[in-house]
């Protein structure tokens, strides 16, 4: 029998009973004329590289992740970090015994992280302990267990004095991420809003502090709020507390300011430096650099996460504590920030937020001189994006959501969305600046929205209507959170393809 070679089989034209003559040739093979499978496997094999090519075609119609500015996940990494990345995909992280020094480098992590947000554990010197903290996959696991670890808390105090624990509730504004409604309502805690209004939309300290009971678990606070980036006033909380001598801890969801208000205001006092915070939460694939997703979650001290939440388990071939919502999960992340720490230092940090902030103030400017209404802070008193909003003018034909349109016809990925419950008549838009984002490029997507502006004004009345029919439908608004819990009924991203939630990154 003779064997052919690589090369020569890759040459070789082979017969297929539906088509003329065919070859290994990507778009000459069977499987170029066929629907690749959509609701059961194939029967038999298809090469790797027809399947490599097939997929990539089909991925190449996603939108531009470098464009896409309604997310705040990194889209760029260094070449170095994802080689070590792909190296460490075969592992699994909870196996402390087999990748020891995995586990030993997400320690690491932890006490370098923890000691930006002034964790009271990480003193240098000989007593110097680890600071109390695991990674996540995500803010969203990170919140769930911070959440666990304030109920829990408060049940086993309820329960030494002999009171009822059965009606825990959570203090949080209406700009809270989405995964706070999901930890109340999957954790039966009561959520208790403090609603926004169209001149303010972070929480306020009064108001939070009123609502605080004898069932409360605790308050959450924002360091930077998904709407419009503005950091939540710890402080004026954290003081009210302690003026009336009140009982309550304080969360702080730094899933997105936890990397950049130690470097462009190191003076902002939010974290472990107010006694009352005792857990923060932030996420390393927003402004910590990584690729999705890597969380971490910090606790003041182990007095405020409950031993009866942790579990020692040997299965992996010795004793090891646990304390997450899944058990296996990827090291390749863990990797990847721990490269980033090193790689960039506190200066290299530093250099990039500091240069996020001053291209946002640049944006800022710039559409105030197109008439834009800026909702969001400036001067390092905000994360790095910009929420704007149009003014209002009856005279012209077309909103957020159809500049929004035309701008996406470009490649941007620009989100147009309503206000928080109780001020959601207000339309707004929002830039995120990530390491990317260039001054080059924001002033690319300056002409852009110049340009598009243009095309509405020139544009019929028809043509705009039916820009805005569309995106009316793409972004019905969700029930309101305080209303009947029907929850079936809500048109969620989770449930189908309409009423997306834009504002959610």
């Amino acid at each position: 029998m003779v064997h052919l070679s690589r090369v020569q089989k890759r040459t070789t034209p082979r017969r297929h009973a539906n088509t003329k003559d065919v070859t290994d040739f990507v778009y000459g093979t069977r499987f170029a004329v066929e629907d690749l499978p959509r609701h059961q496997m194939a029967e038999k094999e298809m090469p790797p590289e027809v399947v490599y090519r097939l997929v990539k075609d089909e991925l190449s119609l996603d939108g531009n992740p470098m464009l896409n500015l309604a997310s705040f996940v990194t889209t760029y990494m260094e070449d170095e970090v994802q080689n070590l990345m792909t190296d460490a995909l075969s592992k699994n992280f909870i196996d402390f015994e087999e990748y020891p020094q995995t586990s030993e480098i997400q320690n690491r992590c932890v006490n370098m992280i923890a000691e930006l947000l002034h964790a009271p554990t990480t003193a240098d010197g000989p007593d110097a302990q680890d600071a109390i903290g695991t990674s996540t996959i995500g803010s969203s696991e990170a919140i769930m267990l911070a959440t666990l670890a304030m109920k829990r808390r408060w049940q086993n105090r309820r329960k030494a004095e002999g009171k009822d624990a059965s009606r825990p509730n959570l203090i949080m504004n209406t700009a809270v991420h989405v995964c706070w409604e999901k930890a109340a309502r999957y954790f039966d805690v009561e959520e208790k809003y403090v609603y926004c209004t169209e001149t303010r939309f972070v929480i306020d300290p009064q108001e939070a502090v009123d609502m605080v009971d004898e069932n409360t678990i605790g308050i959450c606070t924002i360091l930077g709020t998904t709407y419009t980036g503005q950091y939540e006033d710890v402080k004026a909380i954290n003081d009210l507390l302690t003026e009336r001598n009140i009982d309550c801890p304080i969360h702080v969801d730094a899933a997105s300011g936890g990397f950049v208000a130690p470097f462009v205001n190191p003076s902002l006092k939010w974290d472990f430096q107010l006694p009352k915070v005792v857990s923060i939460n932030i996420s390393g694939h927003k402004y910590g650099l990584v690729y999705p997703g890597i969380g971490w979650v910090f606790w003041r001290s182990t007095e405020y996460l409950p031993q009866d939440l942790v579990f020692n388990v040997n299965y992996l071939g010795s004793e090891q504590a646990t304390f997450t919502l899944n058990f296996s999960k990827g090291a390749a992340n863990i990797i990847g920030q721990y490269y980033q720490l090193l790689r960039l230092g506190k200066h290299g940090y530093r250099a990039i937020m500091n240069t996020l902030s001053r291209i946002a103030d640049h944006l800022a400017a710039e559409l105030t001189n197109l008439g834009f209404i800026i909702m969001s802070d400036s001067g390092g008193n905000n994360l790095p994006l910009v929420a704007y909003r149009l003014p209002p003018n009856e005279d012209r034909l077309y909103d957020e959501y159809a500049l929004a349109h035309v701008l996406r016809q470009r490649g941007w990925i620009v989100p147009a969305y309503t206000m928080a419950p109780k001020a959601n008549n207000l339309k707004m838009m929002r830039v995120v600046l990530r390491d990317d984002f260039s001054m080059n490029r924001c002033e690319a997507l300056i002409a852009d929205i110049k340009m598009a502006m243009k095309s509405l004004d020139d544009m019929d009345a028809q043509m705009i209507q039916k820009y805005m029919e569309r995106a009316a439908h793409q972004n019905k608004p969700l029930v309101d959170r305080q209303a009947a819990p029907v929850y079936q009924n809500e048109k969620h991203s989770l449930q189908g393809k309409t009423g997306k939630t834009h504002a959610i990154c």
